[in-house]
């Protein structure tokens, strides 16, 4: 909801978050500020960032460059889908594009994956924009419809044959219109780098933060039915060579309470690198985020912590942590137990004022008897050999990323505008969708 690096050959889809790059050599004042977060760039009330259409077309460029489009779905019974597309490039390499799916539920022993390598990948399509694409295993095509309930739309079809074959209409609702954090074309960026104006990197997220899928998949000749809420990312990473990213925190949660309830966040923490004095001073947190209720987004969340400063909640909260961790041997990490996600923002809903706050936990139990676990990634098992080579040398230690999907609540406060009785607080049922990434161990 952004860890995005071309899956390897078992297939596994690795989040927005993993190729996150930076420069190795600065002339600048060495304790000068060389990470820039989208947090620190608007006030309170210019969180709210409408999408432009060219915010989600693809840029396709290359040097060291990831670019990725998801779309989330959680049926009724917890079971989660994903389609991804990802165009990478590092350095001289030729781009390599693949699609991705995958179908899980934990909770019933089902997991079903299928990733591709892409050929003839084209955008725009002839007559479309670069919100559309399309290739020999694929076509995705961006619709507009202004003035109706559904004002946006994506249609997903995916032809592998008969192994794999996906139908799917992705609906954007009129009331939840795409965001960036940040009005404006800056909006969504941070920058790393002493200059903000010629950055060494950066890195953005576009969302659509509540959507609604229609469609049936055909796996092995079997036809299963897909509906549900969900969401849809548009992510790049536009680095050099240095990761830049030792955490990634990601969490989608869907439920149909109240007329349609999301929430979603997006956090990562740079390595020492990267950070308010320089190389040294990193480990800041920065997190985005936004909640839906009554099918409407109501708010838009950033905020940074910085290492060593006070931790306090202030006029705007979005944050993640990792509640009574345990070792797990498999991996080496710490892994939370439990993982609680908080919001509190300004209303973005025009006419209504007032802040809106969300407390989201989510059980996913310890390393021995894990809860709604769909696997733990390995990383390095699952890129390709130029950008394993960049990422085993810089981070020196072994990534992976937790996945699980769980059944939880989501607690909001905020204006009665927004929902009957939110200012005494309402709960929302749901399920949660998490990923939690270890780069490094430090």
């Amino acid at each position: 909801m952004v860890l995005t690096i071309t899956p390897g050959p078992t297939g596994n889809v690795l989040h927005p978050s993993i190729i996150m790059f930076s420069s190795l050599f600065s002339t600048t004042d060495p304790t000068a500020q060389n990470f820039h977060p989208v947090s620190s760039a608007f006030k309170p009330e210019e969180l709210n960032g409408a999408l432009e259409p060219k915010d989600t077309e693809w840029l396709c460029a290359g040097g060291f460059m990831t670019e990725t489009q998801i779309w989330y779905t959680i049926l009724d019974d917890g079971t989660s889908v994903m389609c991804q597309i990802i165009h990478s490039s590092v350095g001289v390499w030729y781009p390599q594009i693949q699609f991705t799916f995958k179908i899980t539920n934990p909770h019933k022993g089902e997991t079903e994956w299928r990733s591709m390598n892409i050929s003839n990948f084209v955008t725009p399509p002839p007559g479309l924009d670069k919100r559309s694409s399309k290739s020999d295993q694929f076509t995705i095509t961006h619709k507009a419809a202004p003035g109706s309930d559904a004002p946006e739309s994506y249609s997903i079809h995916v032809n592998a044959g008969a192994d794999l074959q996906v139908m799917l209409d992705v609906r954007r609702s009129v009331g939840a219109p795409g965001f960036k954090a940040g009005k404006g074309p800056k909006g969504g960026y941070s920058y790393f780098g002493a200059d903000v104006k010629a950055p060494e990197g950066y890195v953005v997220h576009r969302f659509w933060p509540y959507t609604l899928s229609a469609g049936h998949v055909i796996l092995k000749g079997v036809a299963r039915e897909i509906a549900g809420p969900g969401m849809f990312v548009h992510a790049i990473q536009g680095m050099r060579p240095n990761l830049v990213a030792c955490r990634w925190n990601f969490v989608h949660f869907q439920s149909p309470a109240h007329g349609g309830t999301s929430a979603i966040q997006m956090e990562f923490t740079t390595t020492e690198s990267h950070g308010r004095k320089g190389s040294g001073s990193g480990h800041a947190v920065t997190n985005v985020g936004s909640l839906v209720v009554g099918g409407k987004l109501v708010t838009v969340s950033a905020e940074t912590r910085w290492p060593g400063e006070n931790a306090n909640e202030g006029a705007v909260v979005s944050r993640a942590e990792h509640l009574l961790p345990k070792h797990d041997p498999q991996t080496g990490y710490a892994q939370p137990t439990e993982l609680q996600f908080k919001w509190r923002a300004p209303a973005a809903v025009p006419g209504v004022s007032g802040d809106v706050r969300g407390t989201l936990s989510v059980d996913v139990g310890t390393p021995d008897a894990p809860k709604g676990l769909i696997e733990k990634v390995d990383v390095l098992g699952e890129i390709p050999g130029a950008v394993k080579a960049i990422v085993s040398y810089v981070a020196g230690t072994k990534p992976y990323i937790y996945q699980w999907v769980n059944p939880a609540r989501l607690v909001l406060n905020g204006p009665d505008d927004l929902a009957p009785g939110m200012s005494g607080g309402i709960e929302a049922e749901g399920h949660a969708y998490v990923e939690a990434t270890f780069i490094s161990a430090t």
